[in-house]
């Protein structure tokens, strides 16, 4: 079947609205920071269909759409996503997420075997395109009811919630919101976690590799990476830890570090890591049996089924210079002590991570005369407790002040607070319940969400969250079921028509 067969049937789905709306922004570039094409692709759809929109300095957009005829005088609804994709890619995937488009393709779940929409190679951008794929259908179906609505669209989310975080009181007028980006069509959300960046740099001198030494890579691939928030507590595996893992346990005392990089955003944990090393001849063998070692039990640990720990000869001209035994022993060692995955569990909310850090990122740059080596560690904490946040973020400043890095914190975010009392999550759970005959789970998520920022900037805000099922987000993994988006549709049509 080819790309185009895909896209066909996918567009044929129903509800044809939301899918063929979804299709569209698949073609369409949406890398975070760079929304200028998807921000002209939606401001274009508005204009046709004749819908008032603008936008703020950042390139948040607002659309307003007029309410079905008789429900003028009811409350604005503003439905909210962001614009914004997480861009991850396969090693093997030759894919350019500056210009070309997300390749869908209808496949089937294999263990449940319901249809599902995943992406070839890549991550999907379900999350949030099928957000805004909803919203927008609901704005243009002639058989939906609603009051004036506010189609929200911000930027940057993914990348820092940066959109979010210098919204206007007088941006738009609704005060009741419905957030269209979580990920379980069971579950309306009424809080989240809060965040907040570390980022460490070490900068080392650096000297040559002598020729007696011995160069290899060492590769951690074939993991599943994930949401760091929303797959935090299942345990996967993180390619930056289990190289270091291997290293250290391998016992190297004469090993120098070359150069070291895995993991590629703040909110994914990290599938991939590599790191170039040299040392005294024969040290490879050592380094292939604990790999090995490292592999299986990570396999068993975290059920990572397909990971692969790879121990391979470089090339002497990837190897110009590296870092003395000792720098190479502080690097290790600190990314080995930053706290990872789950800290602490929700004292009040039964399976709810209250706290969470994710080791989500390493980099390395050699100065341009070779004498100098900066390393550079990034991390994302979430909390929905302040105490917890900073007690986490004192222990990476621990960390990173004994091995002499600088420290900074910043694109801090607040965590959104549960208002039971909420007269939305009233309407959206009798709806529920009337819809399909069972109450729906009402809790809070690890995850960060706009709300909280929102709130925060526009006071006075009522909302809640809710979307289809998406699983594997911010992975190449992502999918969406086809039959959930459908539910999430009748849900969100029936809920507005409440709402009106």
């Amino acid at each position: 079947m080819t790309a185009q067969d895909n896209v066909t049937q996918i567009e044929e789905l129903e509800p044809k609205a939301v899918w063929r709306l979804f299709a569209g922004m698949a073609n369409v570039p949406r890398e975070s920071k760079r929304e200028e094409k998807i921000r002209a692709h939606v401001l274009a759809w508005a204009k046709e269909q004749g819908f008032p929109a603008r936008e703020d300095r950042v390139g948040n957009i607002v659309i307003e759409v007029p309410a079905t005829r008789g429900h003028e005088n009811a409350p604005i609804t503003v439905l909210q996503g962001h614009l914004d994709m997480v861009c991850e890619k396969n090693a093997g995937t030759a894919h350019d997420f500056t210009k070309d488009p997300i390749k869908l393709i209808l496949d089937s779940d294999p263990e449940s075997g319901e249809q599902i929409i995943r992406a070839d190679g890549t991550t999907l951008g379900a999350d949030n395109g099928i957000g805004l794929a909803l919203s927008m259908a609901a704005a243009t179906s002639p058989d939906v009811v609603h009051g004036p609505l506010e189609i929200l669209c911000t930027i940057d989310e993914e990348a820092g919630m940066t959109g979010a975080k210098v919204l206007e009181p007088k941006f738009f007028k609704g005060r009741r919101m419905l957030n269209l980006d979580s990920e379980e069509d069971d579950t309306i959300y009424i809080g989240c976690a809060g965040g907040c960046d570390s980022t460490l740099t070490c900068d080392f001198p650096a000297d040559p590799i002598s020729t007696t030494e011995e160069v290899v890579r060492l590769t951690v691939d074939g993991l599943r990476g994930g949401h760091s928030g929303s797959n935090i507590h299942e345990n996967r595996g993180n390619a930056v830890r289990l190289l270091v893992t291997t290293i250290l346990r391998a016992v190297l005392p004469d090993v120098r570090l070359v150069s070291v990089s895995g993991g590629s955003k703040r909110n994914a944990i990290a599938r991939e890591a590599h790191a170039i090393l040299a040392g005294p001849d024969g040290f490879s063998s050592e380094l292939k049996s604990m790999a090995g070692d490292v592999a299986k039990e990570s396999a068993e640990a975290s059920s990572e089924p397909s990971i692969s720990i790879r121990v391979e000869q470089a090339e002497r001209e990837e190897a110009g210079v590296a870092l003395s035994v000792e720098d190479t022993s502080t690097v290790l060692a600190m990314i080995a002590a930053l706290p990872h995955g789950v800290l602490d569990m929700h004292p009040q909310i039964t399976g709810l991570v209250q706290t969470s850090n994710n080791v989500a990122k390493v980099s390395t740059v050699v100065s341009g005369d070779q004498t100098a080596m900066q390393i550079t560690v990034e991390t994302l904490s979430r909390s929905s407790s302040d105490g917890w946040m900073n007690a986490v973020l004192q222990q990476i400043a621990a960390v990173g002040t004994l091995a002499g890095a600088d420290v900074e914190t910043g694109n801090e975010y607040p965590g959104w607070e549960p208002d039971v009392d909420s007269k939305v999550l009233a309407v959206c759970r009798d709806t529920y319940k009337e819809l399909f005959d069972e109450e729906p789970i009402v809790t809070a998520i690890h995850a960060g969400l706009e709300c909280g920022l929102i709130g925060e900037r526009m006071g006075g805000m009522d909302m809640v969250s809710f979307g289809p099922r998406i699983e594997g987000a911010h992975s190449p993994d992502e999918c969406v079921w086809v039959a959930s988006v459908d539910k999430v549709w009748r849900y969100l049509t029936a809920v507005l028509a409440k709402l009106a």
